[in-house]
């Protein structure tokens, strides 16, 4: 049964509980990563309208994470203020979400990927409904997920698959036919675990 959420209940809990950062390797605890490694900074949006987060699932052709589930996100560029503007900047480019239409609630820890991005998550409302515009040849599709349903931490389980010679866990949370898994799963379970304690 999927418990309801608001966003308001959300940000208190937040500030009740602090997190820390997390990673695509949190799940493989043999995996020894270089102190020295570099990661390069990224942000994704995760945006709630309604009572429901926006995702997209990417275009099957792109070279990089073809046909996966993500959040509105990507490279911070050097012209980005900071985190929030680029992911604010990307929302806007890949799912046509006006900056000026989003109120930004949180700051999340960063989230290190297997592909070396630094990954900063922003908690964002969506004041007014809008017309999705999903960026020629990169998304397929946008879709929404209830909230409550990606904030309870019993819809998360633990896969595995082979990856470069060896077995990699991670987090999923199915929803429908979208297998929402890897770095998306893994900053929502996070979340997620934060709202439910």
């Amino acid at each position: 049964m999927t418990r309801s959420i608001d966003l308001d209940t959300m940000l208190a809990r937040l500030g009740q509980t602090p997190a820390p950062p997390s990673s695509d390797y949190d799940l493989n605890r043999d995996v020894v990563l270089p102190a020295e490694r570099t990661l390069r900074p990224a942000a994704v949006l995760i945006p709630v309208l309604g009572g429901r987060v926006i995702l997209t699932k990417r275009a099957s052709h792109l070279k990089h994470h073809p046909g996966q589930i993500a959040l509105p996100g990507g490279r911070i560029d050097a012209t980005d203020a900071d985190a929030a503007a680029a992911a604010l900047r990307e929302a806007h480019e890949e799912i046509g979400l006006d900056p000026q239409n989003v109120e930004l609630l949180a700051h999340l820890p960063p989230h290190e990927t297997v592909t070396s991005y630094s990954v900063s998550p922003i908690l964002g409302r969506v004041r007014a409904e809008f017309s999705e515009q999903p960026e020629e040849g990169e998304v397929a599709e946008v879709f929404r997920v209830p909230l409550a349903f990606l904030m309870n931490p019993a819809r998360y389980r633990i896969e595995r698959r082979r990856w470069r010679g060896t077995w990699r866990h991670y987090y999923v949370v199915p929803y429908g036919p979208y297998y929402i898994w890897g770095a998306t799963a893994r900053i929502l379970k996070s979340l997620a675990d934060r709202v439910a304690k």
